[in-house]
């Protein structure tokens, strides 16, 4: 019974095959990251353009830019100054009170053991996936009763409740890569748990705390529905400005483009600063 030959593929069948996966291999990145930067190149240069540019095809590349729009925004009605103050103190008011609670909480569900420890930890984890639309009421009566509404101090308060359980996961997953050892060696010598935690624990797991306050920041940056139900005047945030923008003559894309880009500029910029921290982050929890 004689065996069945090998066919081995020529070396321009070879060559063909690897060639054509080239190509589909980068036509498909190329299609994923027009996907993403498409809509943020295509606000870029709305945010520059004048409002007949808008509406004309014959301008999507080539129009004479301005920066009319940038100055328009901040003008009178729309005053997205203020509101960008706003989202400056809600958000760093959020990420300064959520990481050392965030912390403490990572490092008592790392290091400590209690009861229920670990259905606790499912709880606060489950607790992200509550939409924030069956908490809002709720959030809105209480501040209500309060006299809180309209005031960053509310929105600070309701936006923990979306950054932390995000926080202490985070962090926690840092927490579990430290060596124990270290810390009982520390201990052993006389340090207290507080130094041990604050020389030893929060350095070591500084990249984790930074990508879990960039990422903190962001989310309290960008939230909408918090800051629409709860503000009315005086705690308006800069994604809530946009609204303004939907007049009766319709909507003014040039305006609502350079908002977005107010927006998206110092998101971009702050994630570029931290992204080797962020990648230190994703492994870290996986080595033990």
């Amino acid at each position: 019974m004689s065996r069945p030959s090998l066919r081995i593929p020529s070396p321009g069948t070879v060559f063909a095959r690897r060639w054509s996966f080239e190509i589909f291999h980068g036509a498909g990145i190329l299609l994923i990251v027009g996907t993403i930067l498409l809509p943020i190149l295509w606000i870029m240069l709305t945010a520059f353009k004048m409002p007949r540019d808008v509406y004309s095809l014959a301008s999507a590349l080539s129009f004479s830019p301005t920066l009319e729009n940038l100055s328009t925004v901040f003008a009178h009605p729309w005053n997205l100054g203020n509101k960008i103050v706003n989202s400056l103190l809600v958000a760093s008011g959020t990420v300064l009170v959520a990481l050392p609670m965030a912390t403490m909480a990572a490092y008592a569900f790392s290091r400590f053991t209690f009861p229920f420890k670990r259905t606790l930890f499912l709880l606060v984890i489950a607790s992200q996936f509550i939409p924030a639309a069956a908490v809002v009421l709720p959030f809105f009566l209480m501040f209500k009763a309060w006299g809180m509404l309209d005031t960053r101090s509310a929105l600070v308060l309701v936006n923990l409740s979306i950054v932390l359980p995000y926080a202490v996961w985070m962090i926690k997953g840092f927490l579990d890569a430290v060596p124990l050892e270290i810390e009982e060696s520390a201990m052993v010598d006389g340090a207290s748990r507080t130094r041990v935690i604050w020389e030893i624990v929060v350095p070591a797991a500084w990249p984790g705390i930074i990508t879990a306050a960039v990422f903190s920041f962001t989310l309290t940056w960008n939230e909408f529905l918090f800051a629409l139900i709860l503000g009315k005047q005086h705690a308006l945030t800069l994604p809530i400005g946009l609204i303004g923008f939907r007049t009766e003559r319709g909507d003014l894309w040039e305006l609502m483009a350079a908002g977005g880009l107010l927006i998206t500029v110092p998101m971009f910029l702050l994630s570029l600063m931290v992204q080797k921290h962020f990648v230190g982050s994703l492994t870290a929890g996986s080595v033990r």
